[in-house]
């Protein structure tokens, strides 16, 4: 079983010459179905650079970037947008919540971009909501929510539905210790179900939640801690058991 999320030797750089500047260098990384991996490593290391190249929001300077096994260099730019919506759940730092949609509308869209009915998306959206604290906050707009809130609405739309992946960075960065613990629960649940995770942090007590550690300077993986679950022991999202 290939993984669900794998880079093979891939480097980016910026500017040219002069100000050239090496962001990742030969980065090697797999990630399988049911594993939560951490990201660590100081300011300026390349790890969001990462996190933003496996999610195909960048391209890579040189390497392979495969997410289910397929080569995504080799995706239109349409194919690219149709598997990030479909497959891929992704945490930013400044949140990117649709100002005119409620909370509870912003996680529910994804859902019915798929073609699943507004009801039950709408169902979904509230239930993960109520997980996170946030069940009297359905309703609110993105205004109306403080940072953390904001957050935690983040999270709950990048894990709803049948993603396969499951990108965050530093997606407890404003939040109190319970609500932290709240999200990390929330995606460890995840994993559980067959999601592939990758979470950037600076926090140890976050990785601490992580089956694998994987360590970043200028560019590089310079160690990791953990090891990788048996892949024959977890199944993808939605596969009997």
């Amino acid at each position: 079983m290939s993984p669900v999320l794998e880079l093979r030797q891939v480097s980016k750089s910026y500017g040219e010459e002069r100000t050239l500047v090496h962001a990742l260098q030969g980065v090697d990384l797999a990630v399988d179905i049911g594993e939560l991996v951490a990201i660590m490593g100081p300011s300026g290391s390349g790890k969001s650079t990462l996190l933003t190249i496996a999610g195909t929001l960048e391209d890579a300077t040189s390497g392979e970037v495969l997410i289910g096994g397929t080569d995504v260099s080799s995706m239109s730019r349409n194919d690219r947008a149709r598997l990030r919506r479909r497959s891929v759940g992704y945490v930013f730092q400044a949140f990117n919540l649709l100002a005119g949609l409620t909370a509870a509308e912003n996680v529910s869209l994804p859902l019915e971009l798929d073609g699943n009915p507004a009801g039950t998306a709408g169902a979904i959206a509230r239930e993960t909501l109520h997980e996170l604290g946030l069940g009297d906050r359905a309703d609110h707009y993105p205004d109306e929510l403080s940072g953390g809130e904001s957050q935690r609405v983040a999270i709950a739309r990048a894990v709803v539905g049948s993603r396969r992946l499951l990108l965050a960075d530093e997606p407890t960065g404003a939040l109190d210790t319970v609500n932290g613990e709240a999200v990390m629960r929330l995606m460890r649940s995840a994993c559980k179900r067959g999601v592939a995770g990758v979470v950037v942090t600076h926090d140890a007590q976050l990785a601490s939640w992580a089956d694998r550690v994987v360590f970043v300077r200028d560019g590089r993986v310079v160690d990791q801690t953990g090891s990788p679950p048996r892949r024959t022991a977890l199944l993808a999202p939605g596969a009997e058991r």
